[in-house]
């Protein structure tokens, strides 16, 4: 038995990677949940909405490099995110003004809602997938890793490497950035307090003199700058392409509901649920148990539950037992 090896074998393929891609879930559900939160409905185009943002900084950081500019050792994409997140801004912005406005004022069920998202999202897919095409997009940039498998070799006299990818610590440090500067301003400007008010109790929230189309704006834009960044920080992680970004929608929702739609808080711990089930179950456990269990009692077979290919039905059946079974999610949010 070596469990040091072991350790680093499952930190290296299951610990490391479902936090980075946790991290990146979680930016996703977090706009999810303020749109059921504030706007009352599911916006089943959140997933197109990041590939938008994503395909608007991709685009710029094509642009840097053919000039030669660089950020470093450290991705282009980070100068051209904030292109990118005014570009989606200006979307979102502009689709709010031309669709769900008038919905909000006919006072549309959420159902109703949700079905304009779902014609928002179809428009928004063709339209990134016209402007950049739908094959896998390379955009990063920089050194590759933080810790490379060869250093840490060398450095620990290990048989097992390690190896952390500088995009794998980008993400972390963003995510947390990025949630920390949120809550700030939920819980501490008074638009963000106005947002909460507006959130809890709608008419009240009118009474107090809140402007309902400053706080919907604000919105609309906090969720595009969340959007942009989780589509760019997954693109880096992995690779860009417009049709994952539609298949992320479901472990994106999954997260939400699991964690409590309407609950930031819940959002973020909703996300490492999801992230950490998905790479649990469909890693090949093989070498860890290799390194941990005696040897006459390694496995012969790679011992993965289920193939990759299936990752998202991991999300679908958390989705539907958190559905029949805590409704409300685990932070108790609004029921769906």
């Amino acid at each position: 038995m070596d469990l040091l090896n072991a350790f680093v074998a499952l930190a290296n393929f299951v610990l490391i990677p479902a936090t980075a891609y946790g991290a990146q879930l979680a930016l996703g559900a977090l706009g999810v949940t303020l749109i059921y939160g504030i706007l009352r409905f599911s916006n089943f185009a959140h997933g197109d909405t990041m590939a938008f943002g994503a395909m608007v900084t991709v685009l710029f950081t094509w642009w840097f490099q053919s000039m030669g500019i660089s950020f470093g050792p450290l991705p282009t994409a980070l100068l051209a995110l904030p292109f990118g997140i005014l570009g989606c801004i200006g979307l979102l912005l502009f689709t709010d003004r031309v669709v769900y406005k008038f919905y909000r004022q006919q006072k549309a069920k959420p159902v109703i809602l949700v079905i304009v998202s779902m014609g928002v999202m179809f428009i928004m897919n063709g339209l990134t997938r016209f402007i950049i095409g739908p094959d896998d997009q390379r955009f990063a940039d920089g050194e590759r890793f933080i810790v490379s498998v060869r250093s840490f070799k060398e450095m620990t006299g290990l048989q097992e490497g390690l190896a952390i990818r500088t995009t794998q610590g980008i993400t972390l440090v963003t995510a947390v950035v990025v949630v920390a500067a949120l809550f700030w301003f939920l819980n501490r400007t008074r638009t963000g307090k106005s947002m909460r008010a507006y959130s809890d109790n709608e008419d009240l929230a009118l009474l107090s003199g809140i402007n309902p189309e400053r706080v919907v704006m604000v919105t609309w834009i906090i969720v595009a700058t969340l959007a942009t960044i989780a589509g760019v920080l997954y693109g880096l992680d992995k690779t860009f392409k417009p049709f994952v970004y539609f298949q992320l929608l479901l472990p994106i929702f999954a997260a939400a509901i699991v964690g409590g739609l309407g609950n930031p808080l819940g959002a973020i711990a909703g996300g490492f649920v999801i992230a950490f089930s998905e790479v649990t179950v469909t890693y090949a456990w093989k070498k860890v148990l290799v390194y941990a269990m005696p040897e006459r009692l390694e496995p012969d077979g790679l011992v993965q539950l289920l193939s990759t290919d299936y990752k998202f039905a991991v999300s679908f059946v958390i989705l539907l037992i958190v559905l029949i079974f805590k409704p409300t999610g685990l932070f108790k949010g609004q029921s769906v």
